[in-house]
């Protein structure tokens, strides 16, 4: 079951921590700029929550394409006055949770830039956590 309403609407709220209303256990998240796929709930949420932050107010989804259980939409925005294109795939499974999350993005000057601004992000979560442990 491909539960795009859901995902649109965590979209639309911006509220990380409603991503785990739609990531499974065992989701897989394949990044457009790291080599490896980063495994389980928590790694993907926290990708995913980067990305929220990273992107700005023109993140839009210009395109859909649904084919169960999975799904293509095709973003755009704008990042340090450059032009981001991409697409996110998604497949989920029977409860309507992502199991496999893809990102795809062109051209190449934006995935530099995306890389740098997620680099940054995860670097500031990974500090704020570190900073409550130890508080």
């Amino acid at each position: 079951m491909i539960n795009l309403a859901l995902w649109h609407d965590i979209m639309d709220s911006r509220d990380p921590k409603r991503l785990s209303e739609i990531i499974a256990e065992d989701c897989v998240f394949l990044s457009p700029v790291v080599h490896t796929p980063q495994e389980g709930k928590a790694v993907t949420t926290l990708y995913l929550a980067a990305a929220m932050n990273v992107f700005n107010d023109s993140f839009r989804y210009v395109k859909e394409i649904q084919d169960e259980p999975h799904a293509v939409l095709e973003f755009e925005c704008q990042m340090d006055g450059i032009f981001v294109n991409g697409i996110d795939m998604m497949t989920f499974n029977d409860q309507g949770q992502i199991t496999e999350f893809k990102v795809i993005v062109r051209p190449l000057k934006a995935v530099n830039t995306l890389h740098a601004h997620m680099k940054a992000m995860l670097e500031s979560f990974t500090s704020e956590s570190a900073a409550e442990a130890g508080s």
